[in-house]
């Protein structure tokens, strides 16, 4: 595992060993990549949004009803098992 040396202000500094100390952790890193993990799902989840988003748009207006596209959408989601 590559290893890398990084400095934290004193009040992360003193976050993270609260953690360790609360035994939450075994160390700063697992901390750290703990805190990577979680932002890096996060941009997924962003990143998923972002580009539903850009479909839709790209989609352009609709003229059904505002009626259909929700019983549209509750099929899908039925279908998939969603709902």
């Amino acid at each position: 595992m590559p290893r890398q040396s990084i400095s934290f202000t004193s009040p992360n500094n003193n976050w993270l060993k609260a953690q360790v100390e609360s035994e939450e952790y075994c160390s700063k890193s697992e901390v750290v990549n703990d805190l990577i993990r979680k932002a890096r799902a996060r941009q997924d989840e962003v990143d998923l949004i972002r580009a539903k988003l850009i479909k839709s748009e790209q989609s352009g207006f609709s003229d059904r009803s505002r009626g259909d596209i929700l019983a549209k959408s509750k099929e899908g989601l039925q279908a998939n098992g969603e709902l």
